[in-house]
């Protein structure tokens, strides 16, 4: 399956969470898409809540469902911690991602653009490999070509404050991530433990 190259505003609608983080495509209408989406939504079997909170954590990342459910087994062999808080913090530690919590980016999507056209490094090395695993301590920085890139300027003059987990100099255009983040500090709007109860019905 490949990635969704589609309306992120429509799919944030039809789930009920900002995709994109900014909260503007539910400001305006709170409701689903389509004719009838200003009605009342459709009470959901068990099978629908899991679904549908798995669809929210994975548009949200936007990954496609192959690469989410690989990283939802690997989370699931960590010994230490519950599986879905560690499935999140996986998540977390993609390397656009955390380009995104820097603030280098203003959505998820464009923090992978810029990694995929190569304009990220880590540890000085370019890596434009979206789903590399940033560890606690390394780098990330914006090649000396690529500082002067308009999109990377206005998001960070854009950030009003970062997670506690990065720390980030707008100076050098550089940041890392310095640990690994609590539950409480990462998505409140989603319950893990309804994606576990999906995979595991499947896997």
């Amino acid at each position: 399956m490949s990635r969704f190259t589609g309306s992120n505003w429509k799919v944030s609608r039809r789930l009920g969470i900002s995709i994109s983080g900014t909260g503007k495509e539910l400001a305006r209408r709170p409701y689903a898409p389509g004719e009838h989406g200003n009605g009342r939504r459709s009470k959901l079997s068990e099978y629908g809540l899991q679904l549908q909170e798995k669809q929210k954590l994975r548009f949200i990342y936007g990954m496609n469902e192959k690469q989410f459910a690989n990283l939802f087994v690997q989370a699931g062999k960590i010994k230490e911690g519950k599986h879905g808080v560690n499935f999140m913090i996986l998540l977390e530690q993609r390397l656009d991602n955390v380009v995104y919590r820097l603030g280098l980016a203003t959505t998820r999507r464009q923090a992978r653009q810029l990694v995929n056209h190569g304009h990220i490094t880590v540890d000085g090395k370019r890596v434009d490999i979206p789903s590399y695993r940033v560890a606690p301590g390394q780098v990330i920085s914006v090649r000396e070509k690529s500082k002067d890139l308009a999109i990377i300027k206005e998001a960070v003059e854009g950030v009003y404050g970062h997670v506690p987990y990065v720390q980030f100099d707008a100076d050098k255009l550089e940041g890392s991530l310095i640990r690994l983040p609590q539950r409480d500090e990462m998505n409140q709007e989603i319950d893990e433990s309804l994606v576990v109860e999906y995979y595991n019905k499947l896997i």
